[in-house]
């Protein structure tokens, strides 16, 4: 029995108004509902503080259980690269400029690529490194509501 590949999906952001933020809490709420262990990889610790702030109050009129690797247990977990290693985890959230080391890992790994020009050069490179791993990443236009 062969293991099934990582589905990668880049969700591009059409207008720098929009958050990769907000959207990483919605897609979490989605994965979290489908019964998935979710992790949102974060850049550093303030980035993680930022966003489970962030997951308190978004999506609006919805609890989202999350909390930091470092803290409680919970189905939405926020960390960093270097917390990675030994979570359990379905979906992954990319919130950082570097592709994941062996996405395979994982049964799925959403990046969110932001709409600045200067930020989408790091977008483009991570999807020709998986790409060139092998991997066939989808892009999803994201037009703000």
């Amino acid at each position: 029995m062969t293991a099934t590949p990582c589905q990668v999906d880049f969700y591009v952001l059409q207008d720098e108004a929009q958050s990769a933020d907000l959207l990483a809490c919605r897609l979490a709420l989605m994965a979290w509902e489908q019964g998935k262990r979710i992790m949102v990889l974060v850049a550093s610790d303030a980035d993680c503080q930022r966003l489970d702030d962030l997951m308190w109050e978004h999506p609006q009129g919805r609890f989202l259980p999350h909390a930091p690797v470092q803290g409680l247990c919970a189905p939405v977990r926020i960390g960093t690269i270097s917390e990675l290693a030994g979570q359990a985890t379905d979906v992954l959230i990319n919130l950082t400029a570097t592709a994941i080391p062996e996405p395979g890992r994982f049964q799925r790994l959403l990046e969110l690529v932001p709409a600045n020009d200067g930020q989408r050069k790091a977008s483009r490179e991570k999807f020709r490194e998986y790409r060139a791993g092998g991997l066939e990443p989808a892009t999803h236009p994201i037009n703000r509501n």
